[in-house]
């Protein structure tokens, strides 16, 4: 019998948050040594898949396919491409990491760790399911999990931010539910692969039609309000900060380090195969408010004397690139221009730029919680001041994750912003000038960051006993700074595993 390798990818943390649960007496030292475990399982699981994947395949791999509610012609529908692949990888990063940086939490650690294995779960079933049905109780179980961490262990405005994340995004989700059922009702199936057969050969447009003559658009519009406001796609954003900024500091880590990659993975898994002619139709207005996120998105963060906030923003503005790369092959490829050459940097720039904000946001985030943890929570940008004389070391991670961020060549954030500025250029020239006035303002704003906290007179906390980084502190970092530096340096280890996806994408920009 072969081994269902995706399914124990996905329902490893779900089990360990049931260990947990089950194990009430457990002291501290072994929840946490539990969880750790069980999360790091999805690298371990990760690292098998990884030997077993043929990179040069485009198809869907390890697959796992078998009925389940044969009246609605659901399946329990697994497989992993290229895409899905970097996903998982990211993923079992990230959540060890928010793991370890949650490790001096007390109170209530039981249940926020199995909250936190609870979200893992869930996140890496959104990134490998491939019929809708559990695809949407992988993404609406996320919210689960994710409201409470930010509700309980949160700052003062921690409720208000929770609700709203979930108001938000639920209300996105009943359109997007909304739309598959129309969707449903057209073509008999749910099966993401199928409905993209049935895109590329023009049906699903067509079997909509015959429901109305708007209905391919309506159904589009539904699931995309669903995923912008995921994303967050400007002006759907306004929940991002609060929540961000509430949020404890793992459970921070790991929304912007992977649950904000889901929003970008369904434009690219739903909207761009299943609704090629509505998105190039939306692409033009889709364009500028992709560039509104990118440029307002620095410039908000810039305004910002709120650490956490200045880095939430910064999330709306990094995720803001990925989509102006989509949506700028999108109007390309529905003006019948050319588009091979460019398309595959701008789209290989967007999956790498998903992994490499991953890491360089998730280790800012844990910055921020260092000096939050050594500042009887203060996080403001004139709470501090010469940090690097008093942590060095710490300085010395922080500055290598700004600079990551910011782009600087020889680091990771680099090649992805190239490439999705390669491509863009190739292919809307005036929004990639414009978008550069972005990362002008991105290195202003991290820069201001830099110089402000960690230069200048020991200021605040730093002029008192602000100790250097030790023992757990240095844990979630250090891979995080390795990876950002190896991958800056050979980014090819990571793009050889969906180089062959994208540039099929790029051949047939409507069938990825």
């Amino acid at each position: 019998m072969t081994l269902p390798l995706l399914s124990c990818l996905v329902f490893a943390p779900w089990a360990g948050a049931v260990v947990l649960t089950l194990l009430r007496r457990a002291g501290p030292a072994a929840v946490r040594g539990i969880a750790l475990a069980f999360s790091l399982s999805t690298l371990a699981l990760a690292a098998i898949a990884l030997g077993a994947f043929e990179p040069s395949r485009t198809s869907m791999q390890l697959v796992e396919r078998h009925s389940w509610i044969s009246a609605l012609n659901v399946h329990y529908h697994l497989g992993m491409d290229g895409l899905s692949l970097v996903l998982v990888l990211l993923t079992g990063i990230i959540a060890p990491a928010a793991l370890l940086a949650s490790w001096r939490i007390t109170r209530g650690i039981r249940l926020f760790a199995a909250l936190l294995l609870l979200l893992q779960g869930a996140a890496l079933g959104v990134f490998l399911a491939l019929d809708f049905f559990h695809w949407f109780l992988f993404w609406e179980l996320s919210l689960i999990p994710a409201f409470f961490l930010i509700k309980l262990w949160g700052g003062a405005g921690a409720a208000r931010a929770a609700y709203q994340f979930v108001i938000y995004t639920i209300g996105g989700s009943a359109f997007m539910l909304l739309g598959f059922a129309a969707l449903y009702g057209a073509t008999g199936t749910l099966d993401f692969v199928q409905l993209a057969q049935l895109a590329a050969d023009g049906l699903v447009d067509q079997r909509l039609a015959a429901l109305g003559g708007a209905w391919p658009h309506v159904v589009f519009l539904g699931v995309l309000l669903g995923l912008a406001v995921k994303v967050p796609l400007f002006p759907f954003h306004t929940w991002l900060p609060p929540a961000y900024a509430e949020a404890p500091t793992g459970a921070s880590m790991f929304l912007t380090g992977v649950l904000s990659k889901m929003g970008v993975y369904g434009f690219l898994r739903i909207l761009w195969p299943i609704f090629p002619a509505p998105l190039q139709a939306a692409a033009p207005v889709l364009l500028w408010l992709a560039l509104a996120g990118v440029v307002l998105g620095a410039f908000a963060a810039l305004r910002q004397t709120d650490l956490k906030r200045m880095v939430a923003y910064s999330s709306l503005n990094h995720l803001s690139y990925c989509l102006l790369a989509l949506f700028a092959v999108a109007q390309a490829a529905g003006s019948a221009a050319p588009t091979g050459e460019a398309a595959t940097a701008a789209l290989s720039g967007t999956v790498l730029q998903l992994f490499n904000h991953g890491l360089s946001a998730a280790a800012l985030f844990h910055c921020v919680g260092v000096l939050e943890a050594r500042s009887a929570g203060r996080r403001g940008l004139d709470d501090f001041g010469g940090v690097r004389t008093a942590a060095p070391v710490f300085a010395g991670l922080a500055g290598i994750t700004m600079f990551s961020s910011l782009g600087l060549p020889g680091l990771n954030g680099f090649v992805g912003e190239f490439l999705i500025f390669r491509g863009v250029f190739g292919l809307a020239p005036w929004a990639a000038a414009l978008a550069c006035l972005g990362l002008l303002v991105t290195a202003l704003f991290l820069l201001t960051f830099w110089q402000r906290v960690f230069h200048g007179p020991r200021a605040g906390a730093a002029a008192g006993d602000f100790s250097d980084l030790r023992g757990v502190e240095l844990a979630p970092l250090i891979p995080l700074v390795v990876l950002m530096g190896v991958l800056g340096v050979a980014p090819q280890l990571l793009i050889r595993l969906f180089n062959p996806l994208v540039t099929a994408w790029a051949g047939h920009p409507v069938v990825p």
